[in-house]
């Protein structure tokens, strides 16, 4: 337990920015599941919609360091690569 009050004051702060982050997170992965239910539905339209959400959502997750920003551009790449070859076959 915190004693200082300054520790006190970073342990509701930590609190604070845990339960932002998490939500930040949460609703990124919401946004990829979007991209991924689309293309499996072979969807184009809806999943470059989706594509575009999710890649915004992955650039500030990134930006906030809640995720790496190589993370970001890997998931980014594999969604677009997934859209691309919908694309191409359909």
């Amino acid at each position: 337990m915190a004693n200082s009050p300054q520790a006190r004051k970073r342990a509701r702060q930590a609190v604070k920015r845990r339960s932002r982050n998490m939500s930040e997170r949460s609703a990124m992965r919401t946004l990829i599941k979007k991209v991924v239910s689309a293309i499996e539905a072979q969807d184009i339209e809806a999943a470059r919609i989706a594509y575009r959400e999710a890649s915004s959502s992955l650039d500030r997750a990134a930006r906030k360091n809640l995720i790496h920003r190589n993370k970001a551009a890997r998931y980014k790449r594999r969604l677009n690569n997934h859209i691309r070859a919908l694309q191409s076959s359909g």
